[in-house]
């Protein structure tokens, strides 16, 4: 197995625990305060439904949004960039950064950090774009060689 397929395996790993931590944290506050928006839901515990979700619900769900706009994007350009043989140093690095940008993102969303999520989301973008870029000149490449 190359570097770069095992370096984007682990990041896809990472990024799916993050997804799944999000989702239990919206969890944790629906349990914590008994507090749901679906009726059935609600009837479990013998509540009435919430008119609306909790505000860290409801981040989270925002934040959990902004990951399904961008990780399904590095998941095919990176994916792409090991199948087509891109530089692997690169690919392993740019899909390294990505990981630690997101996982950052959502940190410093949850926690309401401004300006480290809008830095933490473009450094993401960067990584998206250099992908890309590596695909593009992969691309041009196998083209002229033929």
């Amino acid at each position: 197995m190359s570097v770069a397929l095992s370096v984007y395996a682990s990041c896809v790993v990472v990024l799916f625990i993050k997804m799944l931590a999000i989702s239990c944290y919206q969890g944790y506050f629906r349990l914590r305060f008994l507090a749901f928006t679906n009726v059935e839901d609600a009837a479990v515990f013998k509540r009435a439904a919430h008119p609306a979700e909790l505000v860290e619900v409801t981040r989270a769900m925002q934040a959990w949004r902004n990951d399904l706009e961008n990780i399904p994007m590095f998941i095919a350009l990176a994916g792409l960039a090991i199948a087509l043989d891109a530089p692997a140093a690169s690919t392993a690095w740019l899909s390294g950064v990505f990981t630690v940008a997101r996982v950052l993102h959502t940190v410093t969303y949850l926690a309401r950090l401004q300006p480290w999520r809008t830095l933490s989301y473009g450094v993401g973008v960067m990584c998206l774009i250099g992908l890309a870029t590596l695909l593009v000149m992969r691309l041009c490449s196998a083209v002229e060689l033929h």
